[in-house]
């Protein structure tokens, strides 16, 4: 035998004095140390611990050791814990160790523990194990590994393992029945925990041991409640142990409420579609909506650019389960519909589960569902996006499309699915039903039994399934409750499929409608797996259940849409037996069914045993409480019901399901027995006859227990309910599932604490973490050993098989994972491992979600007066039992509370917030035989009361307890921040509830704030609970506390809830320290799903000791013997911690929170800088006039002046006020700060206008600047930090923190150099320096690099030519500027996603380097091998990612002076411009009842502008004494005044993107409109015609007054005709923040200064101006400027060049490039320093109020303001659009080459074509032009010397043609279309008779196009195919080009073929050449070209017979005539040879 023994030595670095324990537990044994008593810091223990174990030691094991202290009389407490995994021992076997303990937060201690282990594999001795019990008992009970704190009992000085609980069990049988609570444990020893004594004596010692120790578990890592951080949900969540579990903390259902949602499509163009010479049109099918693109004519990739908007509002499983269907259509119109080319369907889901919810410009593929052996049909390029309520999508910038990508690369495929689908049928076999609800009345029963005779079920079920958009259905089973089908449905799709549910229903066939019975949807995801070890999507056979309305058939079901599948089902439908399949076909294999329409066969029947061995379950469940009985249900009596499947249901209950009944023959009616039992619970009934089921309590009469609610009188009587149901075993589903959920729970809390440790900003969130990620990694590993045993059971489907493999796989790598994330986890990564570990915490979500369901769900209902009120829903794998711990379910014999709500659509909004009944329920379900143990996790101390007197097996009916505790309930409930509003006036009038038990008590109530400190101790007297003292201590029931908003009339309003649990103190416990008095603590308050504020309060519940000598006489009683004195208190109360008495003499009798709870308070000065107030809505219809703000904060505050007449000044007089409040240390428990504005009416009246509470003050607390300051890098760090005014050092104005003396001394320069060289993105700051030392920084922008870079940019092309080109000043316009800045926006986008790609190898290389075990330090050495292959790995991304250096593809790129385009608002790049200024939105009226707040937009009445500044008082000296000092202004100094003050605001309008389309035809007539104040610009005239993407280049000039007007109101309208305009959507710009802002956002800087010319300086003062003012108002030295080009500002040296041009090109001395250098680098500056907004272009988003949240397109623009008492600026920039110009195309051709030949000849059969060329410029097929006819070419030789002529418009910086025409014949305008400039050439067979033959076709990019071939042979099909590679070149550059060009189509394999070349010579002149030398059309003058050189036979050919014979005959018999010439001279020479050859001979012979 093997065994392992541990040698315990001693504890050291223990706190006080005290006796220890040590308990060591091994395998989920525990064995324990003596007591070591009386011991200081170090406890010697010397003992040893020996298990004998039948299994090898495994490498994951644990070995845990737990020291408490000890305590006679109570409960132990654990001191720590030191956990261990056995690997090094297993390995080594002996290991000695010293380690210290980790607390119950998983934080280190510094107690430690030292310990010798042995493990000997072969040894003889070691004590036998008892019926091998003890293996299947694992090491963890309830998660990863039992911490078992708390609730040790005295007295176990156990030595190796036996208990000595058997010898005390004689003694004193009834103890546990009689005694009070306390005494449980006394000095007795502990006495046996069984709870019924029906198992006396049988089980062998160990399991005892293990028994007790149940008692003793405790969750792993809980929390000791003092130690709580801010607790939020985790304070109840988390403090559970075994005998509770969590209570859920969101009620209200959200699935199931409809949404807002939006769907765009744009669909770019098609290509490569298959099909000759087609009209095609797009169809976007979203649901049953359906639009359709324009018809494009003759073409096989048309280009559309056509933008589609569908809006729908439905719940999200209904929209996620749409389809979204592209499906290309060749010719349609009004008559036909026209034929289908290809579709492509995908599922709403896949497009909103991509990141940013969007495909963007991909190519989907098109398939023909007609025919699956097609193939690829073509390809449609096109974005879709799905938008939520609350997303904004980014789109990705749109310039240019250049990047005219490869298809294979941008499929529209989601990551990871191949490109090339399979077709696959997936098979949906439904075998057959049970348990079906009645669907038709009872009356109409009767009916068809008069008739008919007999009694007929009532429902005719058949099963519809859908998938991917298609349906498919079963027969009709007629009248029948358990039909049976046998049907397979067969989908063909493609597989991987884009869709992701199949949806299952049951319905009941009808004359008049079909209504659904129940839904279920089967998620091919969770059926299948990808991976390479992955399996195709199988299920079943397998029973799913079905859920829905309750089981009452009503004609007007209110509760139908549950059975359609929308929202939680409320009660047992039905169950379908199902099961899935998919084959992938083979589409070559010459039998297939070629259509993908859905097919029904029938199928063989399946065996009873094929879905599990039917066993009988056993569900049992408690009820101890019912309290929180909402009283609207009026007091009828109430009882409760509970089901699983039909078993218990009253109405329809069935005994045993069908297959039972067969086997056992009984069929007795289970409705009257119901009745029977509810009645009387007096049914006799023998031992052994099967139990009948009590499926409800009996009905009670409430009670009240405040206004609101109702509780039950369930005081010791509890009553019960059991049900014996029969089902397939298949609980292993179960079980892994719930280990799975097991692991999930233990993860996710710990990163919920690792999380509030972080927000905290506690120290150590990283060893948390690590904690966190070594439970996951045990728990995986624990999963794998488990889950290997059922490897092999029976009744397990091919799912189950696979699942289980994948399962083991995935938890077993996440173990690795996690284990390896562990090892990184550093103080800085923290937050980053987090994201990973939630991650974790998602794939074991997904995993644990069991999809073949076994056993249905538990429900639970509240009857009242026979209505059905409430339910609630409980997973029947919550509760089931196992004999394995970590399988049980998470509820299973634990006591739960559970919430009632409301069913179906009346729990949506405000009804599903309020609770319906709140339950204490006790629950266990399992299998009948195991039913033992179904008791054993109640709280002890009951006697069971069963329902016949005779009945020993029966399950109770009520269990009465004995044992009751007394507490006293002490709820201190100190404030509550961020409420909801509950009054139209935007406050609340707020009170707390507070429920314990059955009692309720109530805070005072506050009125009109939305953050209350009540400051109100609450204190419940005489709570008394049932059970055992100890458990109760451990698991104290939950605390629920409601707020409430009180009105004068009417029912209070609900407006949050929150749980928490009291800390507990025991009689025998001291009041004092670590645990009492009790933290405040933060509690989330919610409300429905939504946050709605936070409680901050503490909560304890004190025991209230008895008096002794009632319990001496007491135990006499019971036991007959004397107990010696017992040390309890003095009786009665006199022991708990004394109530302070009311101290407020104002607030009469209510008691405050006590001293030690109550935070420490020190004293602040609260500064406020009152600004003004903006758009202040009416408030009773009356206009706000003389408004003014009150501020509060702890019940001080301060009151701004009075604005007189709000009309003409809105802003204050006085700017700087003050107060001073007590607020507590702790910055975390600070108050909120109210904002209010009241508005002053005549006669003293005040009336509310708007409030806004500041929640977090700690952002406006002022930290004095230390002198550190200096330190220039560390200045502009704290820009960066919070609001500026966290810290002194980085504020321009607000404060001169720093005396100016520090700046005085001359100290050494700090250089910036900057030269002309516009900045390449490329700056080696050589800079870090302390500004006090020397230092010159380089900002190294020298010439010669720059010139590198140009030249590096200007590549040789592939061609050899090297181009150089050098803009032309007078060419470039703004316009210019403007592409050239978003190429680089793109650039620098692309480089942002490299350098992403980059830090991710980068962390790669780390962790691998981790893993080999490299320190850090030593990375540097074998760094350059890696580097190495990091370089290779990046280059060969790079070349992926396109992202190297664009210049291969790109053009040269000009050198162009460049601003910057931000794709978002310009504010959210700068905090929205609040860095001294903030503004604060006035909120007024009820808060939103949506799930996501409604947005709180609507409940905006105005805005108040101002500050705040808190700091401790007193401030230190140096401040006030600073030179200037003002002291009126406090810290808010040199801010600029607020008086009024006339601006010019200059607003630029670029373009709109994305629009969202008006007009019926989907498009829109956009144009903009400008409102600032009063003043107005419509410019309307000038609207742009049916544009999504409107081109405005327009600038506006406002006059406007600060403050009056300042919000600036940019609108699209849609311009119509008829009616009034539309709004499409508006951007709104606070302009008076950026007016003031020290970002100076007036006008940006540009990065170049010149005076002419397209980057003329806009700003009317020059940079040394605006340079001189900065350093005047920052108090700086400088600027200085020196020679050579220099500047001095503040001792940093920047140098620039001096000369400047003129627009005559002479060169002057200038100052302004030095001046524009410094404004360029401001940031660098110390103290003042931050960076100038540049010249720029922002991206804003438009929103239309009538669709909130929805973005309807962005508008790009800027804005220039200009103050009216400086200079006036200079005209506007020129932004107009570029008109296009005009160009012509002169296409000559000249011949063709190998055309393929059509026709036969009817006299020759010989075949020939007539041929012909057609061209067209894309887009005007109107004006396509043909050549002449060549006739009759023998050869596919044709000669035309034929000139096309097309004239167009061209934009060179967009690429694109613009064309102008109109729509159709009814169009009003123009519309104008930009399309890419495309030639496509045709070769056409003419007929004269029938209609021409299409031939084959080339389309040329004319910007980037295959160079022609030399000749004929050259030109072949790579020319087309492999386009990717080749050079290509660009006509506008080349401007001529000649040529051989191949023609291809499609043959009917979808192959390319070859049909064809031609010879052609492209020449584009501009507009003014065509003038001077025009051409004429064909061969027409001018320039006419020569007559083709046709050979005659294109004549008939009787006309030359001969001529035409040598054609007909040579032409095809020509190798015949000159093989058969061949063969005839071979012959001859044969013949001569033979000939001769005698004669020759002879001749040779003789001689001669």
């Amino acid at each position: 035998m093997m065994s392992l023994v541990v040698h315990l030595k001693a504890v050291a670095h223990l706190r006080g004095k005290g006796d220890r324990i040590a308990k060591v537990t091994f395998r989920g044994l525990p064995l324990y140390s003596r007591v070591a008593e009386n011991c200081g810091e170090v406890a010697h223990f010397n003992e040893t611990f020996r298990w004998p174990i039948a299994s090898r030691l495994d490498q994951n094991e644990m070995l845990e050791v737990q020291v408490y202290n000890y305590s006679k009389v109570f409960t132990n407490r654990l001191v720590g814990t030191f956990c261990m995994v056995l690997q090094k021992v297993a390995e080594e076997g002996h290991l000695e160790l010293t380690d210290t303990l980790i607390d119950d937060n998983n934080m280190s201690i510094k107690t430690s523990v030292t310990i010798d282990i042995r493990y000997q594999p072969m040894d003889g001795t070691g004590g036998m194990w008892s019926d091998g019990e003890f293996l299947d008992v694992p090491d963890d009970r309830d998660g990863m590994f039992a911490f078992e704190t708390d609730s040790l009992l005295s007295g176990q000085s156990h030595g190796s393992g036996t208990s000595p609980g058997r010898s005390l069990q004689g003694s004193i049988p009834t103890f546990r029945k009689a005694g009070r609570g306390v005494f449980s444990a006394m000095k007795l020893g502990k006495t046996k925990s069984s709870k019924d004594d029906h198992r006396r004596g049988d089980e062998p010692a160990v399991l005892e041991m293990e028994d007790l120790d149940k008692k003793a578990m405790r969750l792993a890592g809980m929390l000791e409640p003092d130690t709580i951080s801010l607790a939020s949900v985790t304070a109840v969540t988390t403090n559970v142990s075994n005998k509770r579990s969590k209570p859920d903390i969101k009620m209200e259902p959200s699935s199931g409420r409809p949404v807002d949602y939006q769907i765009n499509i744009t669909v770019i163009e098609a290509r490569q579609l298959i099909g000759l010479n087609m009209d095609p049109v797009v169809c976007v099918e979203v649901g049953d909506d359906k639009k359709y693109t324009s018809m494009k004519e003759s073409t096989n990739c048309p280009y559309y650019n056509e933008y589609f908007v569908f809006d729908f509002h439905v719940p999200p499983d209904v929209m996620f389960d749409k389809i979204i269907k592209l499906s290309v259509i060749h010719s349609k119109n009004l008559l036909r519909s026209g034929t289908l080319v290809g579709t492509f369907k995908m599922d709403v889901g896949t497009v909103y589960s991509q990141p940013e919810h969007q495909f963007y410009h991909k190519w989907a593929i098109l398939s023909d569902p007609g025919d699956i052996t097609a193939g690829c049909k073509g390809y449609v390029k096109c974005d879709i996006a799905v938008v939520g309520k609350g997303d904004n999508i980014k789109t990705p910038h749109k310039a240019n499309e250049t990047d005219e990508d490869d298809i294979e690369g941008n499929l529209l495929l989601p990551e990871g699915i191949p490109a090339e689908r399979q077709w696959a049928r997936f098979y949906v076999k439904i075998h057959r039903a049970e348990g079906l609800p009645k669907m038709n009345t009872s009356i109409m029963a009767n009916v068809k039994k008069a008739f008919i005779g007999e009694n007929r079920d009532l429902v005719d079920p058949y099963v519809q399934v859908q998938f991917s958009g298609q349906k498919g259905k079963t027969s009709v089973q007629k009248s029948s409750y358990e039909p049976i089908w046998n049907e397979q449905v067969i989908f063909t799709e493609l597989f991987p499929p884009l869709c992701k549910r199949i949806k299952v229903q049951i319905r009941d066939s009808d004359k008049v409608n079909d209504v659904a019975i129940g839904t279920h949807f089967i998620d091919l995801r969770k059926i299948s797996n990808d991976g390479d070890k992955g399996f195709l999507p199988t299920l079943g056979p397998a029973w799913v259940n079905m859920y829905g309305s309750t089981r009452q058939y009503t004609l007007m079901d209110e509760h139908q849409d549950l059975n359609d599948g929308l929202g939680e089902g409320v009660s047992f439908r039905a169950r379908l037996l199902i099961s899935i399949a998919v084959e992938i076909l083979d589409t070559t294999s010459p039998e297939i069914i070629c259509s993908t329409d859905v097919q029904v066969e029938p199928v063989s029947n399946i065996s009873e045993s094929a879905t599990g061995k039917m066993e009988e379950f056993f569900l049992f469940g408690s009820f101890l409480e019912a309290t929180m009985i909402d009283r609207k249900i009026g007091d009828k009596p109430i009882s409760f019901e509970i089901t699983i499947g039909n078993y218990g249901n009253h109405i329809d209950g069935v005994s045993k399901s069908s297959s039972v009944k067969k086997k056992k023959k009984e069929e007795e009616n289970q409705e009257e027995e119901n009745e029977l039992i509810q009645n009387s619970s007096e049914d006799e009934e023998d031992e052994d006859a099967d139990l009948t089921s009590v499926s409800s309590t009996p009905p009670m009469k409430p009670f009240i227990t405040d206004r609101n609610y109702f509780h039950l009188p369930y005081f010791e009587k509890k009553p019960c309910v059991y049900l014996k149901s029969w089902w397939q075993d298949q609980r292993r589903r179960l079980y892994n599932s719930n280990m799975m959920d097991k692991i999930a729970d233990k993860l996710e809390e710990g990163l919920n604490d690792v999380q509030e440790i972080i927000k905290t900003e506690k120290a150590f969130p990283e060893r948390r973490l690590r904690g966190v990620l070594e439970e996951l990694t045990i728990g995986c590993s624990r999963f794998v050993t488990l889950a290997n045993k059922d490897v092999n059971l029976a009744g397990r489907t091919k799912l189950d098989r696979e699942r289980l493999k994948s399962c083991m796989r995935e938890m077993d790598s996440m173990g690795q994972q996690a284990k390896q994330i562990r090892t990184q986890v550093k103080k800085n990564t923290v937050k980053e491992k987090l994201k990973l570990a939630q991650n974790f915490l998602q794939r074991l979500r997904f995993l644990a979600d069991e999809p073949q369901h076994s056993i249905p769900d538990v429900f639970i209902w509240m009857m009242s007066n026979n209505k059905r009120i409430a339910y609630a829903r409980i997973p029947s794998k919550d509760i089931l039992y196992s004999v394995v711990d970590e399988e049980t379910g998470k509820d299973c014999g634990k006591v739960k509370a559970v919430f009632l709500k409301l069913p179906g659509k009346k729990g949506f909004g405000p009804a599903g917030w309020t609770v319906q009944a709140k339950l204490e329920l006790y629950l266990w379900l399992g299998l009948n035989k195991s039913r033992k143990d179904f008791l054993n996790g109640l709280p002890n101390g009951f006697e069971e009361i069963r329902a016949t007197k005779t009945g020993h097996g029966l399950p109770p009916v009520t269990l009465v307890y004995d044992m009751k505790q007394v507490f006293q309930l002490r709820a201190h409930m100190y404030q509550a921040r961020s409420l909801f509003a509950a009054d139209s006036s935007g406050l609340s009038d707020p009170f707390a509830r507070v429920f314990f038990s059955s009692q309720s008590q109530v805070t005072e109530v506050l009125n009109e704030t939305l953050c209350p400190t009540w400051d109100q101790l609450l204190v419940f007297d005489d709570v008394e609970l049932f059970g055992e003292a100890t458990e109760l201590r451990d698991d104290p029931p939950i605390i629920v506390v409601e707020f409430y908003d009180q009105d004068t009339v009417g029912k209070a309003e609900f407006i949050g809830r929150t749980f928490a649990k009291p800390t507990i103190k025991m009689c025998d416990e001291p009041y004092g320290p670590p645990r009492f008095p009790p933290q405040l603590e933060y509690y989330q308050i919610y409300r429905g799903n939504s946050i709605a504020g936070e409680l901050l309060a503490a909560f304890e519940l004190l025991q209230i000791p008895f008096d002794a000598e009632e319990i001496r006489r007491a135990l006499i009683a019971v036991h007959d013997f004397a107990v010696p004195q017992i040390k309890v208190g003095q009786g009665g109360r006199a022991d708990l911690p004394p109530l302070e008495g009311p101290t407020d003499s104002e607030r009469g009798p209510i008691l405050p929170v006590p001293l030690g709870i109550r935070p420490v308070l020190s004293r602040y000065r609260i500064e406020v800088l009152f600004w003004g107030l903006r758009d202040l809505k009416r408030i009773n219809l009356a206009q706000v006039d003389r408004p003014r703000v009150d501020i509060e904060c702890a019940g001080r505050g301060v009151q701004s002046a009075l604005i007189q007449n709000y009309k003409k000044n809105p802003n204050f007089s006085t700017l700087v006020k003050w107060f001073e409040v007590d607020l507590p240390e702790n910055e975390l428990l600070h108050p909120p700060l109210n904002i209010r504005v009241v508005d002053c009416r005549a006669f003293g009246r005040y009336i509310l206008v708007g409030s806004h509470a500041v929640s977090i003050l700690r952002h406006f607390i002022y930290s004095p600047p230390d002198k550190s300051c200096n330190n220039w890098a560390t200045a502009a760090k704290l820009m960066n930090g919070y609001m500026v005014l966290t810290n002194g050092c980085s504020q321009a104005r607000s404060s001169p923190s720093l005396s100016s003396r520090t700046f005085s001394r001359p100290a050494g320069d700090v250089s910036v150099n900057l030269e002309a060289e516009p900045p390449i993105r490329k700056m080696d700051t050589v800079v870090k320096l302390d500004a006090m030392s020397d230092a010159v920084v380089k900002v190294d922008m020298n010439e010669d690099e720059s010139d590198k870079e140009k030249r590096k940019k200007k590549k040789k092309k592939k061609g050899g030519v090297e181009e150089e080109e050098e803009t032309d000043e007078r060419v470039l316009d703004w316009w210019s500027k403007y592409f050239a800045s978003i190429e680089t926006l793109k650039e620098n986008l692309r480089s942002q996603e490299a350098a992403h790609v980059e830090a991710e190898e980068r962390e790669d290389l780390e962790i691998a380097a981790e893993a080999a075990d490299i320190r850090p330090d030593d990375l540097h050495l074998k760094g350059s091998k890696m580097k190495e292959r990091f370089k290779e790995k990046k280059s060969s991304k790079q070349k992926k990612s396109h992202a190297a250096d664009g210049s291969e593809k790109r053009p040269p790129k000009a050198r162009v002076d460049e601003l910057v385009v931000y794709n978002k608002e310009l504010e959210s790049e700068y905090g929205n411009f609040e860095d001294w200024l903030h503004t604060f939105n006035l909120y007024r009226g009820k808060a939103g009842d949506d799930d996501e707040h409604t947005l709180d937009d609507d409940r905006i009445v105005g805005r108040f502008k101002g500050s705040l500044c808190m700091y401790k008082v007193p401030l230190s000296q140096e401040i006030t004494r600073e030179a200037g000092y003002d002291p009126n202004m406090g810290m808010f100094q040199s801010i600029p005044h607020n008086d009024p003050i006339h601006v010019l605001v200059r607003v630029y309008v670029v373009r709109a993107t994305d629009l969202h389309p008006a007009d019926i035809n989907g498009k829109a007539d956009p144009y903009i409109v400008i409102k600032l104040g009063k003043s107005e610009i419509k410019d309307k005239e000038n609207y742009i015609s049916k544009q999504l993407n409107p081109v405005f280049g327009k600038s506006f000039d406002i006059e406007a007054t600060f403050p009056m007007e300042s919000m600036l109101t940019v609108s699209v309208y849609d311009w119509d005709l008829v009616g009034t305009d539309d709004l499409i959507g508006e951007t709104k710009i606070d302009l008076e923040n950026r007016f003031y802002s020290k970002f100076r956002a007036t006008c940006g800087i540009a990065s170049n200064y010149s005076m002419h010319g397209y980057n003329i300086w806009r700003d009317p003062m020059k940079p040394s101006q605006i340079l001189a003012k900065f350093c005047k108002e920052g108090k700086l030295d400088g600027p200085h400027y020196g020679p050579g080009g220099k500047v001095k500002v503040a001792n940093r040296i920047f140098t620039g060049p001096t000369e400047i041009e003129d627009e005559n090109g002479l060169k002057k001395q200038t100052e302004e490039h030095l001046a524009l250098s410094v404004l360029n680098h401001w940031e660098e500056i110390p103290r003042v320093g931050c960076k100038l907004v540049p010249e720029h272009v922002e991206t804003r988003p438009l929103l239309n109020p009538d669709k909130p949240g929805i973005e309807q397109g962005r508008l790009e623009m800027w804005v220039d303001m200009f103050p009216m008492d400086v200079p006036a600026p200079g005209p506007a920039i020129d932004i107009s659009p570029r008109k296009p110009k005009r160009y012509e195309l002169r296409v000559i051709i000249w011949n063709t080459d190998e055309v393929i030949l059509e026709d036969d000849d009817y006299f020759t059969g010989e075949k020939s074509s007539d041929i012909f060329v057609r061209g067209w410029l894309k887009g005007q097929q109107e004006d396509k032009q043909d050549t002449d006819v060549h006739y009759h070419s023998l050869t596919g030789e044709g000669n035309f010397n034929w000139r096309f002529v097309f004239p167009f418009d061209y934009m060179v910086a967009e690429e694109k043609i613009v064309i102008s025409k109109k729509e159709s014949m009814f169009s009003w305008d123009e519309t104008e279309y930009k399309i890419p400039p495309r030639l496509t050439m045709q070769v056409w067979d003419a007929d004269h008779f029938s209609a021409d033959d299409f031939l084959g076709a080339i389309e040329l990019d004319l910007n980037r196009f295959p160079r022609g071939a030399k000749t004929a042979k050259q030109c072949n099909l790579d020319m087309i195919r492999n386009e990717q590679e080749l050079p290509t070149i660009s006509i506008f550059k080349q401007k001529r080009v000649k040529g051989w060009w191949p023609f291809v189509a499609r043959d009917e394999n979808d192959e390319m073929e070859l049909t064809g070349k031609v010879e052609a010579e492209l020449h584009l002149v501009t507009a003014e050449e065509a003038e001077k030398s025009p051409v004429g059309l064909g061969r027409n003058e001018p320039d006419p070209l020569e007559k083709p050189n046709r050979p005659d036979t294109s004549l008939m050919w009787f006309l030359g017979p001969l001529k035409s014979l040598r054609y007909f005959i040579w032409h095809n018999y020509r190798w015949l005539i000159l093989k058969a010439l061949g063969l005839i001279l071979l012959l001859l020479m044969l013949g001569l040879f033979l000939y001769s050859i005698p004669g020759y001979l002879v001749k040779k012979i003789l001689g001669a």
